[in-house]
């Protein structure tokens, strides 16, 4: 299970590393405690490798995104960091109650953090998660069944949502 690490590590010195993905380069961020951004970026090549001083969490997040991919992995178990507003940080850790494979909407969301009326809101909150994947903004979708924005592009939504139900039973 995700380690929520609370308090400000904005004095903390960051690192990075980078993940070459079927969808592209994911940018890892994170200080020696945690991971605070994981987030596609537009570039062919990797910037970021592994190095002697690189933090143990980021290669441990980095080994995750790994299984993830290769669809063994359904969970992830090392320490983030977010930055927002309580009512962010709400509707980020409803998010980890959604199941792998599974989608929800903006409304069900809403419902699950018991405001229901902040549909609005947890839209907004949703696009300002800074840690993809790990928690899965990309599962939730319109009410209708339509996808809906994702700041890594549509596309790779649709992706990852394909990508997880050809692997929810193996």
């Amino acid at each position: 299970m995700l380690r929520f690490i609370s308090g400000d590590h904005c004095t903390e010195k960051e690192y990075k590393l980078d993940l070459d993905t079927p969808l592209g380069i994911l940018e890892i961020i994170g200080t020696v405690e945690a991971v605070s951004s994981i987030l596609f970026v537009d570039r062919e090549e990797k910037e970021h490798l592994i190095q002697d001083d690189t933090p143990d969490v980021l290669i441990d997040c980095h080994e995750q995104l790994v299984e993830y991919f290769n669809g063994s992995r359904r969970r992830f178990s090392f320490s983030i960091h977010v930055k927002g507003t309580d009512f962010q940080k709400r509707v980020w850790k409803g998010l980890l109650d959604l199941p792998y494979g599974e989608t929800g909407s903006y409304k069900d969301l809403a419902v699950s953090i018991g405001n229901e009326k902040a549909i609005r809101a947890v839209g907004s909150a949703n696009g300002k998660n800074k840690l993809s994947i790990v928690i899965p903004c990309h599962r939730i979708i319109g009410s209708n069944g339509t996808m809906t924005g994702y700041a890594g592009g549509v596309w790779r939504k649709e992706w990852l949502l394909r990508h997880e139900r050809n692997h929810e039973n193996s």
